[in-house]
């Protein structure tokens, strides 16, 4: 059990550290190209969704790897999977439906680990 939660937080944690990246990194001009959901929110609001992405895929691998503070590791799972939950409220408001199934496979993802971390 304890190699496939690494499996899955390596893997869930890369993920979110290069989304994360993206959307603290690149215009939100670039990023409304392919995020439609990007326009429904100022840059502020997209720069701090990054960067809590960000902060969460570390927290998912970091504090169990060193072994400092592990409880982190499971709150960051946490913390993630309430982001998708938002996303997935989101998407149904606009009625970008195909968009929730991301959003589920990830947030659920995140409830795995949180549910094996804890």
């Amino acid at each position: 059990m304890n190699i496939f939660l690494w499996v899955l937080q390596g893997l869930l944690g890369a993920a979110f550290l290069g989304a994360g990246a993206m959307k603290a990194s690149q215009p939100v001009e670039k990023l409304a190209e392919n995020m439609t959901w990007v326009k429904r929110y100022s840059t502020n609001t997209v720069r701090l969704i990054g960067v809590m992405e960000i902060l969460g895929g570390l927290g998912l691998i970091l504090p169990w790897a060193t072994g400092i503070a592990t409880i982190l590791t499971p709150l960051a799972a946490v913390g993630l999977a309430l982001i998708m939950l938002l996303a997935i409220v989101d998407h149904a408001r606009a009625k970008e439906y195909p968009m929730i199934a991301f959003n589920v496979v990830l947030g659920a993802l995140a409830v795995i680990i949180a549910v094996g971390r804890f």
